[in-house]
Formats: C-alpha cells, sequence, structure tokens
C-alpha cells in the first residue's frame, strides 16, 4: 500500500463517510480533511463539522457552493437542452465535477496528496469523481474504500462503529429504505423497493412533490425572462441562477411537476432503477426549448439537437472536463447569443406547457407565416421548383427500375 501523508474526504456527515474517515486514519496511518459540500441539498451542513471534530479531523471544509452549482454546472448544460437516454435530466451527474474540482482545490490548498470518496464500485459517481479528479490533478492518487474494504453491508458497517468508538445516531432513527441524493436540480431515490422493476414507487417516497392527481385545480401561469439561454427573471423578478432553481423547484413541486421513473444503462455495464423528483429542471427545459423555437435558426436548432446526445452522454459518463465536452459547450454557448426573451408557461397537474413566446431576436415572421393574405411577402410558386429539385434523385432512381422494397 502506498505511503499517504494526507487525504480529502468528501464528506456528507452520514454512516459510510464517517466509517471512511477512521477506515483512514486506521489503514493509512494518514491526515484526513474532510469537505462538505451544500450544493442545495435542503438539509443542515453544519452538523458534519461536530461529527468530523469527534472523529479528530482538524481540517474541516464546509462550502456554500449552490450559486457556483447553478451558475457555472447546472445552467451551462441546460444551454444544451442535454437529457440522457431521452429522460434523466442528469441531477446527479452535473454534481460530481463541481465536488471533484473543490476536492483538488482543497487537495492543493492543504498540501494533501490524496483523495477520497464514498462511491461503491457498482456505480457512476465513482468514475465521475475520479475522471474529473484526474484532468485537474493528474498525479493525485484516488482512495476508494469501498474497492478496497470487507465492509459490504449496513450491519458490517454499524459493528465497524460500534468497534472503533465511532459515534453514530442513525440506528436511533427510522431509516429511509431509499438511497437518496439532492441538490439544487433534483433529488433521486434508488434501493427498497425500486430493485423490482415491476413494483410502483410508494407515494409517500416523494419528498419535493404533490401528486399530479393532487395538485391543485386551477392552473397557475408564469412567465420566466432569458438573456443568452439562461433564465434570469421569473415574473419579472431579477434572480441569482440558484434563485431560480429553489423558486422553480417549489412552483413545480406545488403543481406535481417534474416525477420520473425510469430504467437506465449505467456506465460501468448494468442497468438501474432510479426515480427521480426535477421540478426546476423540467419546467427550465421546457422554457428554453420554447424560446430557442423562435430565436435559432433551423439548421443551428437542428445540429445543436444532434449534439445533444452526445453532450448528455459526456456528462452522465464522467466527462465534464474533457476536452471535447469543453469544445462543445463552446459551440452551444455560441449558439445562445440570440436567446433572449419570454416565455410564457402553464403549470397544471404534473405538466408544464409553453403558451407564449417573445423576443426581441424572434425569426418568426408572422407576414410570411399568415394564413391570410401575406401581401406577396411569399411566392407560392417558388415551392415548385423546390419540391422538385428535391425528387430529383428520386424520380432518376425510378426512372432507372430502382426497387424501393
Amino acid at each position: 500500500m502506498s505511503s499517504v501523508n494526507k487525504v480529502v474526504l468528501a464528506y456528507s456527515g452520514g454512516l459510510d463517510t464517517s466509517v471512511i474517515v477512521r477506515w483512514l486514519q486506521e489503514t493509512y496511518g494518514c491526515e484526513v480533511v474532510t469537505f462538505t459540500a451544500d450544493i442545495g441539498q435542503g438539509e443542515e451542513v453544519e452538523p458534519a463539522r461536530a461529527k468530523a471534530e469527534a472523529l479528530g479531523v482538524k481540517e474541516i471544509y464546509i462550502d456554500d457552493l449552490r450559486e457556483e452549482f447553478a451558475r457555472d454546472y447546472v445552467f451551462p448544460m441546460f444551454r444544451a437542452n442535454a437529457i440522457y437516454e431521452g429522460e434523466y435530466l442528469l441531477g446527479t451527474s452535473i454534481a460530481r465535477p463541481l465536488i471533484a474540482k473543490r476536492l483538488i482545490e482543497i487537495a492543493n490548498e492543504t498540501g494533501a496528496d490524496a483523495i477520497s470518496h464514498g462511491a461503491t464500485g457498482k456505480g457512476n459517481d465513482q468514475v465521475r469523481f475520479e475522471l474529473g479528479a484526474y484532468a485537474l490533478k493528474p498525479g493525485v492518487k484516488v482512495i476508494a474504500p469501498w474497492r478496497e474494504w470487507d465492509l459490504t453491508s449496513r450491519e458490517t458497517l454499524m459493528a465497524y462503529c460500534e468497534k472503533h468508538n465511532i459515534p453514530v445516531d442513525f440506528n436511533k432513527k427510522k431509516k429511509s429504505p431509499y438511497s437518496m441524493d439532492a441538490n439544487l436540480l433534483h433529488i433521486s431515490y434508488e434501493g427498497g423497493v425500486l430493485e423490482e422493476p415491476w413494483a410502483e414507487a410508494e407515494e409517500d417516497m416523494w419528498r419535493w412533490s404533490v401528486s399530479p392527481e393532487n395538485a391543485p385545480d386551477a392552473p397557475e401561469y408564469i412567465e420566466v425572462s432569458f438573456e443568452k439561454g439562461d433564465i434570469v427573471a421569473i415574473n419579472g423578478e431579477a434572480m441569482s441562477p440558484a434563485t431560480v432553481m429553489e423558486t422553480l423547484n417549489t412552483l413545480g413541486g406545488k403543481h406535481g411537476i417534474g416525477r420520473l421513473d425510469i430504467v437506465e444503462n449505467r456506465y460501468v455495464g448494468m442497468k438501474s432503477r432510479g426515480c427521480y423528483e426535477t421540478p426546476a429542471g423540467t419546467i427550465m427545459i421546457k422554457a428554453h426549448r420554447a424560446i430557442e423555437s423562435i430565436t435559432l435558426d433551423r439548421e443551428v436548432a437542428h445540429l445543436k439537437d444532434s449534439l445533444m446526445p452526445k453532450y448528455a452522454e459526456l456528462v452522465y459518463n464522467g466527462y465534464w472536463w474533457s476536452p471535447e465536452r469543453i469544445m462543445l459547450q463552446k459551440a452551444i454557448d455560441e449558439s445562445q447569443t440570440n436567446v433572449n426573451g419570454d416565455v410564457r408557461l402553464k403549470l397544471y397537474k404534473g405538466s408544464v406547457s409553453a403558451v407564449g413566446r417573445r423576443s426581441e431576436q424572434s425569426l418568426f415572421d408572422e407576414k410570411i407565416a399568415t394564413f391570410e393574405d401575406d401581401a406577396g411577402a411569399y411566392d407560392q410558386k417558388d415551392a415548385e421548383g423546390f419540391i422538385k429539385l428535391n425528387a430529383l434523385r428520386m424520380r432518376i432512381a425510378a426512372q432507372k427500375g430502382r426497387k424501393l422494397f
């Protein structure tokens, strides 16, 4: 086992990472620095400080990263309209590059020669954390306890706590049967009854939204304003990126918007079922596509749509810091120069609809699009030659006797 003097641990204060602190101290004989990120999980993160102190940790970082997360990660991703496998809005995936970046920054600040995380060897997060870390600090050592130790269940973790006098209060209250991850963009649920793909998720599992059936009987209309592809105001009130997301989460949850139950293909090769609540993200992507529909050139929009699955795959698979994602981001951001204006949305019983769009950069020309008299703005005779030219290759093939089926 290689020598490690100091390691920075991504620390939640929960059972797993509390065990990891002591395990690192004993297995590697090293000093542990803990890092806890507030990225909008909706729970108080400060108690992690006392838990880390009780484990003998001297250097403790607790950072409020909500604005950075929304501004520099979520908003750029939504300019791309990124959706993985047609459904997943990448709520967990997009948080990992920020955590990896901050782990490396703290390692540099404290002189640590290693970082550590609590991701298991079955999941995607180990890949996301480590690809980010290696991209930002190529020589860093990564310690992934779940790939090294023999503690394979909650029971063995609790036994380890008892043996090593690790203070935990997890056995004093009812534990959720689900593995959950939350941030400003979403909350995810895995495990429990969800491990049976045929079983419907229990209604009391959901935390951020009412069921669509119990949502208000009257629709609610809101107006969101865009500048260069980002939402900057809701109902005329200017807001920071994090506040935009917090506000839309509240509005969307009230109307039962953003629930998702999917089976996705993990990067490590297995299929995994998860349920997600993403109220703000669901509203944001609907609104963004609506403002793009009147401000983007047709071919730019189609090219952007063709690039989106690749962009989403890069985010899902942990390649946020890769040159190809950065290249795509520059192209996407360039496309957003004229994506400015307002979208009116209707929120109603689990659905969000765009019911109005306006922009000073709109490419929608009423004089050309009208079904009424266009005063010569569009010469309909032009369509004949256009159609014949596009049909020419097929006409030639038919004349030569080519069979179509």
